[in-house]
């Protein structure tokens, strides 16, 4: 059994694939061809955001709109501590500080309602992450930004595709940034990603930040880096795009499926009313966690663990926070689960995961 069926997916996609595949191998305009922007603007319509920028990868995303948004050493980006290390990462590495605010227990996603207490005069920006395919409470936390005047950054890595009161994921705040990281909703054959702003000013500096700050060719106006996302990597994404929303009803209908047959004294992570999530990871809760993931494995039923320490407790990051306690984040670490989710788990393997939870349990 796979975690994340590719294999399946390929097999579903390959005429299309292959055929935009072939293309560019054919005109071999490998860095910034065609492709790049006819995904580009797919993206833009599909989010209904009025630019998209595509990058080198979901992390690269971040350091672009980061840099794009001046951030300079000593500045605070508010953030939270249960996340993959890439959020907190591209912000030590402009020489700012990761300001954490604790996750709520029910979503795991960052706590609105603690987000103002941790404003300073050194904060530069919010960035709340839309946690396993699920966006945060974004009108709380843009209307918290707008009365500091900062900016905020979505990191929506994993939840390209979710809605949130009606609006798509990457175009709910100043800048959206997602993932294509293979194994993700809407995922390529290597890194990739892609920003989204209907700034134009933020767009131009993006677009030049993402070629080694070039305005013109060899002409760099400001500091950027080698930020593109290759011409082969667009054809697998714009192949993957045609069939995408029929892929993120098949994960909700998974993901409620999960929610309904699984075991009641199971804890799910909970998707509220005024959103959807695309399961980039159908995660429960247990506390004797590595009891059940070793009964799964001997079982033949692969499981993941996103994420098992809180940023702060991370041997790179715990000597920034000494004295940091987030409650909520560091029991979520300490009990989630990720069960498989792809668009082509079959309602056989599923009753299949289903059966051995329950007998686990």
């Amino acid at each position: 059994m796979d975690f994340v069926d590719l294999k399946a997916q390929y097999r579903e996609l390959k005429e299309s694939i292959d055929a935009r595949l072939q293309r560019v191998l054919e005109h071999a305009q490998f860095i910034m061809g065609p492709e790049v922007r006819e995904l580009e603007e797919k993206l833009e319509a599909y989010t209904g955001s009025r630019h998209c920028l595509s990058a080198a990868s979901g992390t690269e995303a971040l350091l672009i709109a980061l840099m794009a948004l001046d951030v300079k050493p000593g500045d605070e980006i508010i953030t939270t501590p249960f996340t993959f290390i890439a959020t907190a990462e591209m912000i030590v590495l402009l020489g700012a500080k990761p300001v954490f605010v604790d996750a709520e227990d029910d979503t795991a996603n960052i706590d609105a309602a603690r987000i103002e207490a941790a404003i300073t005069p050194r904060t530069r920006a919010i960035m709340p992450v839309s946690l396993y395919g699920q966006p945060a409470d974004m009108d709380e936390i843009n209307v918290i930004a707008a009365k500091h005047r900062l900016p905020v950054i979505e990191d929506a890595a994993q939840s390209f595709g979710a809605t949130y009161r009606g609006r798509k994921s990457c175009n709910l705040s100043t800048i959206g940034c997602t993932s294509f990281f293979p194994s993700k909703p809407l995922g390529c054959y290597g890194d990739g990603g892609a920003i989204f702003t209907n700034d134009a000013a933020l767009a131009t500096a993006m677009r030049e930040i993402r070629v080694h700050g070039q305005s013109g060719r060899y002409q760099h106006t400001r500091i950027g880096v080698g930020g593109r996302m290759d011409a082969m990597q667009c054809a697998v994404v714009l192949a993957k795009l045609e069939c995408f929303e029929r892929d993120v009803a098949r994960r909700i209908a998974i993901g409620r499926r999960y929610d309904a047959l699984l075991p009641s004294r199971l804890r799910r992570i909970h998707v509220r009313s005024d959103r959807t999530s695309v399961y980039a990871q159908y995660t429960v809760r247990v506390e004797n966690r590595a009891a059940l993931e070793a009964g799964l494995k001997a079982k033949g039923i692969p499981t993941a663990v996103h994420y098992p320490l809180s940023l702060h407790q991370q041997p790179a990051y715990a000597p920034l926070f000494p004295r940091a306690s987030f409650p909520n984040s560091e029991r979520l670490a300490s009990e989630v689960l990720s069960l498989p989710m792809h668009a082509h788990l079959t309602e056989a393997t599923q009753d299949r995961i289903i059966e051995a939870v329950a007998s686990l349990l």
